[in-house]
């Protein structure tokens, strides 16, 4: 199902700005229960982008309605919003009067093996480096070839993810994840100042911390600082939290930080769906 500026329909106009420069913002938005988990998250951030990059955000209450209607008798699966500057012609130059195209469309939740959660994933290092654009940093803006490169590193199904650094050897994310790790009881990840996306989970998580009172460390590092972690973990709000237990030549165990911020999440999560 897919609506389209309100209306059934599984097609844009190739005059889009969104397809024609990537001129806009999505969210991937988890249903369970038939509700749009976090939604009031992601909208919030949604707005953060839209305002970041001067495109008029479609009314909350029109996005909340059409969100909950087609998740409405869905037990599990995923929603997507897609946000473009709207129609434009050949030019980066936008319109004087700017008409902003909306696309709400659902889709199935991945098939992903609970082993991921339970015992860990492997990861490795992309060679494709982020680049750095604060203007850009932290919005989860719709031009991702940094990602796509990256990810197209490996096919291999038995790498999980891949994690990605800056062009200053900083170690920022993953492809489709935000990175944390533990080391001398504090969690550690990296500022998303320069470039990077600041995901609806990371936001949780460090929420949680500090409200259980675990020290926080947000900074750059690199790569010998995180293979030298005693634990590390991957997230987003689609895969929740994923141990990573494998990354290149070192071996790393679901320690007890990582569980007990899983246990945070179940939590949380509970708490949210029973409000």
């Amino acid at each position: 199902m897919v609506l389209v500026n309100g209306e059934p329909r599984q097609f844009v106009s190739i005059f889009d700005r969104g397809f024609q420069y990537g001129d806009g913002l999505f969210e991937t938005i988890e249903i369970s229960g038939g509700h749009p988990v976090y939604l009031d998250r992601h909208l919030k951030r949604l707005k953060l982008g839209c305002e970041r990059l001067k495109i008029p955000c479609p009314d909350r209450h029109l996005l909340v309605h059409e969100a909950q209607s087609l998740a409405e008798n869905q037990a599990q699966a995923v929603l997507k919003v897609i946000i473009t500057r709207g129609l434009g012609g050949r030019g980066y130059r936008q319109p004087d009067v700017l008409q902003p195209t909306r696309v709400i469309s659902l889709h199935p939740f991945p098939e992903y093996p609970e082993v991921f959660k339970r015992q860990g994933i492997r990861a490795r290092f992309c060679s494709t480096r982020l680049g750095l654009n604060p203007a850009l940093a932290g919005i989860k803006h719709l031009n991702r070839l940094e990602q796509v490169l990256a990810r197209a590193e490996w096919s291999e199904a038995a790498i999980q993810e891949g994690l990605m650094l800056d062009s200053n050897d900083h170690v920022i994310e993953g492809t489709m994840t935000n990175l944390f790790y533990i080391a001398d009881g504090q969690l550690h990840t990296a500022p998303l100042t320069q470039t990077g996306v600041a995901g609806i989970m990371r936001e949780i998580i460090i929420e949680l911390a500090k409200l259980n009172r675990l020290e926080v460390a947000v900074h750059f590092f690199k790569t010998p600082d995180l293979l030298a972690a005693e634990e590390i973990f991957v997230c987003n709000s689609i895969i929740g939290l994923w141990p990573v237990t494998e990354l290149e030549t070192r071996i790393f165990v679901k320690g007890t930080v990582t569980r007990r911020i899983m246990s945070w999440l179940a939590c949380y999560k509970q708490q949210w769906l029973g409000q």
